[in-house]
């Protein structure tokens, strides 16, 4: 019976009936479908990972904020008040030369100078400060450089604490 719907040869080698209905996906197809899935498992990725990093760009900020403020407090501590605009955080790693001199620098306060925020700008230091008036405004004008902003564009300020 099953010789019966074989078709047989001239040279006697057995051939199959061909199908007629092709069903099923080419290759081709498979690869089209799994290169757009993996585009769109990218762009969703790629900007999760994007808004994280800006998320750590700021927290980064946040923290040289502090390390840069234990190290004025302490620089206050020796001399008795805060380095001068015009001397900045400078002051920090570098005996001041210009007035008020210092009275007991006991410097470098900070091991590692930290003059850039993570977008690569200048940490601003205002003495006296505009919100601390008593002591010393440091900003970082965030992603974008410009006062103001929300999320990974928003300031980072020493009066105001991430956690707050």
């Amino acid at each position: 019976m099953l010789q019966s719907k074989l078709a047989y040869e001239s040279t006697g080698v057995i051939r199959l009936p061909k199908k007629k209905n092709n069903s099923g996906f080419t290759s081709t197809q498979v690869l089209l479908v799994i290169i757009v899935i993996a585009g769109v498992v990218g762009v969703v990725f790629s900007s999760r990972l994007l808004s994280q990093s800006g998320k750590a760009a700021n927290a980064e900020a946040a923290e040289e904020i502090e390390k840069i403020g234990i190290a004025l407090d302490t620089y206050a501590k020796d001399n008795g008040d805060y380095p001068s605009t015009d001397q900045g955080i400078i002051a920090l790693w570098e005996k001041p030369e210009i007035a008020p001199m210092p009275v007991n620098w006991n410097g470098p306060y900070l091991e590692i100078p930290i003059i850039k925020d993570p977008w690569g700008r200048d940490y601003i230091y205002i003495r006296p400060g505009v919100h601390n008036r008593f002591g010393y405004d440091l900003i970082s004008f965030g992603a974008d450089g410009i006062e103001g902003g929300t999320g990974e564009k928003e300031d980072v300020v020493s009066w105001i604490r991430p956690d707050e």
